[in-house]
């Protein structure tokens, strides 16, 4: 593998911008990052000049759900995404194929995955889903994440939903369930990840000590003595703003549906991922909203929460696969979670922790995440500076997923040609429970 050297770039390490300096990468890792003088370069070596371009460190998506569909992460890493938190796919198997595939193919997002989601019988989503395994009571939690465990799970991925949000009122799993199965989970070394979908769900999950909480409540901002408990107890949050401000009967913003009228978005966009941003209703956290519910209060949770010290994830819900019309499409969709951080009170370079370094050390992924010699050469180019316009994430100029470059160009030119012949099949490789 030929030795890179981008040269003469702003670099975001992670966390910071260190310098303008030059980044080297060797057979799939990062051998050198320099901000001094000038060094020398191999005679071997591709040299890429990064004069008013930042480079960081490959974007992570801490809140997906793949469908087993390849397309989904090729169309992450289209975008700079080259790795993905998969919160809930079966069957087992072929997560676990798809997981592998992922790991082996350059021209995917890296992939993990939680498996199949606990949940109480009859519950949401187990009622439609005759077959997905649940959990009648404590005593069960630990042959549960076992079993996950067992089936190759990376963490253990936890429903605390009454079904409301969908116009049902259903089983949930049970404070005592919930606290067994946080503590199974960290028996076996597992985090934890909790589906919240209101204040109380919230509350049980904060109290039943699981380690990171997915979602917001929209009936109300979460209080101050929630939000000191949070920090108190080093949780962790995944808002999810893009999959909330698409589900609130009145956004505050159209940050994420507006994104595919952007031509640094929509010419990476196949002509069903377009149309299911600005027109798609399906896969919706909130299907049927109560009068309560605004947008605006889940940003002022994200901005007490950020105040106060609780780590605060990129993550965007992305569920859209073809077909299947979620307006939180694979990829595009971090770029708008992105904005949605910074209109919530994060910076632009604290948002780009979040997707970055934040989600890699929270997620035990220590081989990725930063810009430091001996990382994977997970980076991503933009035109810009992305810590002073958070917008400048979407210029993309090159992305290499373990060193090895992502030809974009083609990727754009694949997707046209799909859309003057008419969408044809698309490869699947698992499928969801």
């Amino acid at each position: 593998m030929q030795p890179v050297i981008i040269d003469r770039v702003r670099i975001f390490d992670g966390t910071s911008v260190p310098g303008i300096g030059s980044v080297e990468c060797a057979d799939g890792v990062i051998t050198r990052v320099d901000t001094g003088s000038a060094p020398r370069q191999p005679s071997s070596a591709e040299v890429i000049d990064g004069t008013g371009r930042t480079l960081l460190p490959g974007l992570i998506d801490a809140h997906t759900h793949v469908f087993g569909a390849e397309s989904n992460l090729q169309q992450a890493l289209a975008f700079g995404v080259t790795t993905e938190l998969d919160m809930f796919m079966g069957p087992p198997e072929d997560t676990r194929a798809l997981c592998r595939l992922a790991g082996e193919r350059h021209d995917l997002a890296d992939l993990r995955s939680a498996g199949l989601l606990a949940s109480a019988p009859g519950g949401h989503p187990a009622v439609t889903m005759p077959t997905l395994p649940t959990v009648a009571g404590p005593g069960q939690a630990d042959a549960f994440v076992a079993a996950r465990q067992a089936e190759g799970a990376h963490f253990i991925k936890i429903m605390v939903d009454d079904g409301v949000n969908h116009g049902r009122s259903l089983p949930a799993l049970e404070p005592a369930t919930v606290t067994a199965l946080a503590d199974a989970a960290r028996r076996r070394g597992l985090l934890s990840v909790a589906h919240v979908s209101a204040v109380w769900s919230a509350r049980l999950a904060l109290d039943s000590g699981v380690d990171v909480l997915t979602h917001l409540p929209l009936e109300a901002a979460l209080d101050d003595a929630f939000v000191r408990r949070a920090a108190e107890a080093g949780r962790v949050v995944i808002p999810t703003l893009t999959m909330l401000e698409v589900s609130a009967p009145r956004p505050a913003t159209g940050v994420t549906r507006s994104s595919a009228d952007d031509p640094r978005i929509a010419a990476f966009l196949p002509d069903h991922a377009r149309a299911a941003i600005t027109e798609g209703r399906e896969g919706l956290c909130v299907e049927h909203p109560l009068p309560a519910h605004r947008f605006r209060h889940a940003l002022s949770s994200v901005a007490r929460l950020h105040r106060a010290g609780v780590p605060v994830l990129a993550g965007t819900d992305a569920n859209h696969r073809p077909g299947r019309a979620c307006p939180v499409v694979h990829g595009a969709g971090l770029h708008a979670e992105l904005a949605l951080l910074v209109e919530a009170g994060l910076t632009p370079a604290e948002a780009l922790t979040a997707a970055t370094s934040a989600p890699a050390a929270r997620f035990g992924l220590s081989d990725r995440g930063v810009i430091a010699p001996g990382r994977r050469a997970d980076l991503v180019l933009v035109a810009g500076d992305p810590t002073t316009d958070i917008t400048a994430t979407r210029s993309i100029e090159a992305v290499w997923r373990g060193g090895v470059r992502f030809d974009r160009e083609a990727y754009r030119e694949r997707i046209a040609s799909r859309t003057a012949a008419g969408a044809g099949p698309v490869r699947k490789t698992a499928r969801t429970a």
